[in-house]
């Protein structure tokens, strides 16, 4: 491991990927900071992402590197990478194209029910009234 000094303090980027080949992403909207998703890069995810601007992740359920909006056209601009600490975690800021969709559900956020516990001990989701879709996913994705 390098050194914990260097890691934390040091200006060299040193990306910590887990035992699986990857790190997680945090994606938030790089204009108000909505947290949009959360994904994992390999290292050619993060290299692609670096070399063009825009997000990669690698896909687990499929087992394959992806370009955000490759099928949607919903492509994200990255404006700016940080890490943690421990380098280990990665956040993307980010600007979607026209409809801010960043959700294969067509929501603008990944993040669009609430978690509420309810008084008899059973504990629902409750949709965000403010994060509507905004395409029809069956549309976008016929076929995929």
């Amino acid at each position: 491991m390098p050194d914990k000094v260097q890691t934390e303090e040091g200006a060299v980027f040193r990306p910590r990927f887990g035992p699986d080949g990857l790190i997680v992403a945090v994606v938030a909207d790089a204009g108000d900071g909505t947290l949009l998703m959360v994904a994992h890069m390999n290292a050619d995810a993060l290299a692609a992402t670096l070399s063009t601007g825009v997000a990669h992740y690698w896909s687990r359920s499929r087992g394959a590197l992806w370009r955000k909006g490759e099928s949607s056209g919903h492509e994200q601009t990255v404006s700016e990478i940080r890490t943690d600490c421990d380098q280990d975690v990665l956040q993307l800021r980010v600007t979607t194209g026209a409809t801010g969709a960043n959700c294969h559900t067509g929501r603008r956020s990944c993040f669009y029910r609430i978690v509420r516990p309810s008084a008899d001990g059973t504990t629902a989701l409750v949709f965000d009234e403010a994060d509507l879709p905004r395409f029809d996913p069956g549309e976008v994705y016929l076929g995929n």
